[in-house]
């Protein structure tokens, strides 16, 4: 990848990595569907919004727009609530080193999916190397009977499968601009998850304008503004590429989380973070370049 792609991609991860600080305010007052909720309809007005500065023309297919949203469902409406979901037991930075088994989740589908980028076997390496790295972070729950952070380990590795499969799904629709992507497909988000929200928490009620900014935070930065960079460098780096946004969100997670919320990080979940990074960088193809340069 070039110097500006990386560029991004480490932007990106930095600002993902503040939604789960945001999560972990929001679900103070919350559900973890009106979390959801808030952020894909924020996040689609402010495509929307950005759809008219930039003056793209809106998509008229009907089907296009039925496919996109369905999507929007998959990839957005269900992890961004399961990741809130599964704060209520975690702390933020380990729900975001959970997220960063993405790449290793995405290296996998991506291999058997029709048209897909095939794994080498130093990508398979670091799939191995990750899913290890994992075991070390739900080991203290398995330790103390913990079946809550249990629940909330598979409900954030539920949160990667979504991305991982839709990754791959959106590689079909490089003919769409990047705007309108977002737009539609975060709007079929919100018109599903806001019915969901009212019918399963009821009214929301946010009191503390911490709330509130969290809110406005999810939507418009970690969501409108990262997807109008996320869809249009994508196509150009690959899903398995792009996966490693997640190498970074852990980063500011556990700096914002100790600092900002007072949690506390485990020894060994930093093991299992530093072992999951490791994986990252087989698969990323790093390590296997250092062997073939000592080789030489």
């Amino acid at each position: 990848m070039s110097l500006r792609d990386w560029f991004w991609i480490v932007l990106l991860g930095g600002i993902w990595g503040c939604s789960f600080v945001f999560n972990a305010v929001l679900i103070r007052e919350i559900g973890p569907l009106w979390v959801t909720s808030f952020r894909v309809s924020i996040g689609a007005l402010g495509c929307w919004l950005a759809m008219l500065a930039l003056r793209k023309p809106i998509p008229r297919e009907s089907a296009l727009w039925l496919q996109l949203g369905l999507l929007g469902v998959v990839a957005y409406a269900i992890p961004f609530a399961l990741f809130p979901l599964a704060q209520a037991h975690l702390a933020s930075g380990v729900a975001a080193i959970i997220n960063a088994l993405t790449p290793m989740v995405t290296a996998v589908i991506s291999h058997f999916w029709i048209g897909g980028e095939r794994a080498t076997r130093t990508k398979f390496t670091g799939v191995a190397i990750g899913f290890a790295g994992a075991a070390l972070l739900v080991s203290p729950a398995l330790a103390s009977g913990g079946n809550s952070q249990l629940w909330a380990v598979a409900a954030c590795l539920g949160a990667t499968l979504c991305y991982a499969v839709t990754l791959n799904i959106t590689r079909n629709y490089k003919h769409v601009e990047p705007t309108a992507f977002a737009s539609i497909a975060l709007t079929g988000a919100a018109l599903v998850a806001v019915p969901i929200a009212f019918l399963a928490e009821g009214i929301p009620v946010m009191t503390r304008p911490e709330t509130w900014g969290a809110a406005v935070a999810i939507g418009l930065l970690s969501t409108a503004f990262t997807f109008q960079i996320m869809y249009r460098i994508l196509p150009r780096v690959g899903a398995t590429n792009f996966a490693t946004t997640t190498f970074i969100a852990p980063i500011s997670a556990l700096i914002l989380g100790v600092t900002v919320l007072g949690e506390t990080i485990l020894p060994i979940q930093i093991a299992g973070m530093l072992v999951i990074f490791i994986g990252l960088l087989f698969i990323d193809g790093r390590i296997g370049k250092i062997w073939r340069r000592a080789a030489v």
